[in-house]
């Protein structure tokens, strides 16, 4: 190998690198030495350019135009710095035929760009190209036209419009490369290019991080797009771009972009934070999106519109500003295996004409609802898992064909479980609903119903909800334990019940109005005040039912029929599986279908009086709830006496800084108000102000509502109240969530016990912004912060409850750490003790980890070495 030199002086030495090249034969190395040079060259055979002193020694200046052309193959140049006045410009041009390697060079100020061949030979060779490819035969030798760049370890910087610009048929390989600070888009291929790019990083750009038009291809693997100013990646026209384990982050807009087109393929990537959508495919797009993490977008976590078609399968959408999968005009979209939390509207929204199948996904606390379709918009569901939401799956769409439902499970819901609009068709087939607050099943006017097996159990209302007109086929339903009635059948209703079992109802267990036409066929109904009630005029039509300890009944008793309609067998989703079998031959319809589990044991005011005692400090909190118990036990007695009760406000204000037990003794309360008999139920139900202030106007009283009644028979808690009511915001609807619960208040005062807490100052200002609830909130309770000795003790309580001890010496070392604690506005209190305990756990693991066969004592000992 031939070694050319360039130095300002030197026997031997050109003076410049022009000079160099043109003496140069081909295969030969320029070193040069340091310097910077002004000069523009031209590589017109194989040569390498490299320092001659190490990296960042050598600055080569343009004198006009690029700074190095390339036409020749196999060109290589090695960490030299290249800057160019002109950032809009050309600072690095590979033309058709030719081959450069670039490493470790920072190349700024211009733009890099990459020429194809006139007729686009090879178009063909590179579709065949993968992410693995290192393009080191065609580096070499071209032969099928189009200019080979292959980046290592370079940084392009400082350039406008674009950095690296790929056209026609060229190819660019990219490996541990940085772009960054770029006045428009990282990098642009166009025409028929390839990119294939391993740990390339993008950012700083003001437009696109990178953008695939024509039909060029992005293959990338480890590569970390971020702080795009409009779209992380753009993918347009025919393109196509694979993402494997690529992360995109803080895009201004969409995450990943694809339209037209073009397809848009992301394998285990994240896509994090976009401004707009996380991934969004327009027109004739395809996207996939497979194990990824689409996170905290500002938009949708993923969108289709026009007649795009998008695959998620395996992948988490968290923690978006609007729906997590959005789907509009002809899209279709395809959810396998996915999970949704943290949603802020819909998990999965359907609209226009689009189609979203679903499949073995879980969908945690929507904040509007589970799925939901409109317009003409149809949805079909396999084995979903939906906890929470407004409403579980709402469908307001009319379609040729209904939507479906298979094998899915939806819990907890504020309203309804399953909510079908005017005129929508849904078929539901082996679907469990429990707990919704409102209704299991709802369907509205001139809506079309079927059903077949699953279970409602547990609905605040009625288990199935059938609206006027409606039209409904319904077979080997369970419907358990509703707080109104089991199935309510509206005027001018027909359809057909055959074989559903109903158990449980507060109000009838079946409820038909007038002219509705529908039969009840080999249908039971279990441990309910009434069986039946009619509207005037309701003629429903009763074949082969039979009623179990009901206590007005229409229906006759199963053990008066000398042949009882059988539960529905194997395979049709009835109530087989769930409902206790008799114990054997001969038994009585007594002993038949014991619904539900033993209620547990009822707590006694003792033990929770024993309980609330055991709690670290809080002497003063103490006090006054027990003088509260004992005055509600003298109410009792009172009113059990025939005598009048005393007005009593059992509502209360929490005062207190953080961690200072507020929480766990409102839960207490609410049990000793059951225990007293005063609640129904004692549960805690927490809010604060987002779950009770809507973000438009008359939003904000539905929420409010919806919150109280989750409460009714409990405690309703609302943490940091006073933020209710801003200081100096006068026309904030906090104000109209508090005048909701005012009246609320009123009207179930025996129903629901309201706790506000929040800072002491804060509070007061809270109770004084409206009349309603100073004459509501008429005690409070100061929670004092914990001493340090009442620290100590909670992380001793901490530790016993764990099986861990401390040493003495690590309780003295505690004592004397927390003493020397700020006791500043951040100050955590219990939480405090508990992140000190938790601390001193990892690092006892730490160190039990450095022994080789540590005994238990050792494994439950907490020492002072652990403290620090």
């Amino acid at each position: 190998m031939t070694d050319v030199r360039v130095a300002a002086k030197g026997r031997g030495a050109h003076r410049t690198i022009a000079a160099a090249l043109a003496a140069a034969p081909a295969g030969a190395t320029v070193t040069v030495a340091p310097g910077t040079y002004t000069e523009s060259l031209a590589l017109t055979r194989r040569v390498v350019i490299e320092p001659e002193a190490g990296a960042g020694t050598v600055r080569l200046r343009p004198a006009a135009g690029p700074a190095v052309t390339v036409t020749a193959p196999g060109c290589v140049l090695r960490d030299l710095t290249l800057a160019g006045d002109d950032a809009a410009g050309t600072l690095v041009r590979v033309e058709d035929a030719a081959g450069l390697l670039v490493e470790r060079c920072a190349l700024t100020g211009g733009r890099v760009e990459v020429l194809g061949s006139a007729a686009g030979t090879s178009a063909v060779a590179n579709t065949a190209l993968t992410v693995d490819g290192t393009l080191a035969p065609e580096l070499a030798d071209p032969v099928d036209g189009g200019g080979v760049l292959v980046l290592d370890g370079a940084r392009l910087s400082g350039a406008r419009g674009t950095a690296l610009h790929l056209v026609g048929d060229a190819r660019t390989r990219a490996v541990d490369t940085v772009v960054d600070e770029v006045d428009g888009i990282g990098v642009v291929l166009s025409g028929q290019a390839v990119l294939l790019a391993e740990r390339l990083r993008v950012s700083g750009t003001s437009g696109s991080g990178v953008r695939a038009r024509g039909a060029s291809r992005l293959l990338a693997r480890e590569c970390v797009v971020r702080g795009a100013g409009r779209h992380g990646v753009l993918v347009e026209d025919e393109a196509e771009a694979a993402l494997t384990d690529c992360r995109v982050e803080d895009a201004a807009r969409s995450g990943v972009r694809v339209g037209h087109g073009a397809r848009g393929t992301l394998t285990d990537c994240r896509i994090t934070a976009a401004g707009g959508h996380g991934v969004e495919a327009e027109d004739r797009a395809r996207a996939v999106v497979r194990d990824c993490r689409v996170e905290r977008p500002g938009g949708h976590g993923v969108r289709a519109a026009g007649a795009a078609g998008v695959l998620v399968a395996g992948s988490l959408v968290a923690d978006t500003g609007a729906c997590g999968i959005w789907l509009g005009g002809h899209a279709h979209g395809t959810v396998e295996g996915g999970r949704l939390y943290g949603v802020r509207e819909h998990g999965v929204a359907v609209a226009g004409s689009a189609t979203a199948e679903v499949s073995d996904t879980a969908v945690t606390e929507p904040g509007l609802c589970g799925l939901h379709a409109e317009e003409a918009a149809r949805l079909v569901v396999t084995g979903l898992r939906l906890r929470g939401a407004e409403t579980g799956v709402r469908v307001r769409s009319v379609t040729e064909e209904p939507s479906e439902l298979r094998g899915c499970t939806l819990a907890g819901q504020r309203r309804s479980g399953v909510e079908l609009g005017p005129d929508s068709a849904a078929v539901l087939t082996d679907v469990r609903v429990t707990g919704a607050g409102g209704a299991g099943v709802a369907v509205d006017a001139g809506g079309r119903l079927t059903l077949t097996g699953g279970t409602v159990s547990g609905a605040a209302g009625s288990g199935v909800v059938l609206e006027r007109g409606a039209v409904a086929e319904v077979r080997a339903l369970r419907v358990a334990d509703c707080g109104k009635n089991g199935i309510l059948v509206g005027e001018a209703v027909t359809g057909s019940f055959d074989h559903c079992d109903l158990s449980g109802s507060a109000f009838p267990a079946v409820h038909v109005g007038k002219g509705a036409e529908v039969r009840f066929r080999g249908c039971r109904v279990f441990d309910c005040g009434q069986d039946v009630g009619l509207a005037d005029g309701a003629e429903p039509v009763f074949e082969d039912c039979a009623a179990v300890r009901v206590r007005t009944a229409v229906l006759p008793a199963l053990s008066d029929r000398a042949n009882p309609p059988a539960a529905p067998g194997p395979g049709t989703g009835g109530a087989h599986g769930d409902a206790p079998s008799a114990k054997g031959p001969g038994a009585g319809a007594a002993d038949l279908w014991r619904q539900g589990e033993p209620e547990p044991e009822p707590e006694t005011l003792e033990d929770l009086l024993a309980e609330l005692d055991e709690l670290v400090g809080l002497d003063g909190v103490k006090r006054d709830v027990s003088g509260m118990v004992k005055l509600m036990q003298t109410v009792r007695l009172r009113e059990q006496a025939g005598l009048p009760a005393p007005p009593l406000s059992r509502h209360l204000v929490f005062a207190g800084n953080p961690g200072t037990g507020k929480t766990t003794v409102a839960r207490l309360y609410g049990r000793l108000l059951k225990a007293l008999g005063l609640l129904a139920r004692g549960h805690l139900v927490e809010v604060d102000r987002s779950a009770l202030v809507g973000e438009y106007v008359g939003h904000t009283g539905p929420k409010t509502t919806e919150a109280f009644h989750r409460a009714r028979g409990g405690v309703l808690f609302i943490d940091e109240a006073y933020a209710l009511v801003p200081a100096g915001a006068a026309n904030d609807f906090g104000t109209e969530a508090v005048a909701t619960l005012v009246k609320l208040m009123e009207d179930h005062r025996d129903e629901v016990v309201v706790i506000a807490a929040g800072y002491p100052g804060d509070m007061e200002r809270f109770v004084a912004s409206n009349p309603g609830l100073s004459s509501r909130f008429s005690r409070t309770l100061l929670f004092a912060d914990y001493s340090s000795a009442e620290l100590v003790s909670i992380v001793e309580h901490h530790a016993q409850r764990h099986r861990y001890e401390l040493t003495d010496a690590a309780r003295r070392a505690l004592a004397s750490y927390v003493e020397t604690l700020p006791r500043g506005a951040q100050f955590g209190n219990g939480r405090t003790a508990r992140q000190l305990f938790q601390a001193m756990t990892e690092r006892q693991a730490m160190r039990m980890a450095e022994l080789t066969d540590p005994d238990s004592a050792q494994l439950m000992q907490l020492d002072e070495q652990d403290l620090l």
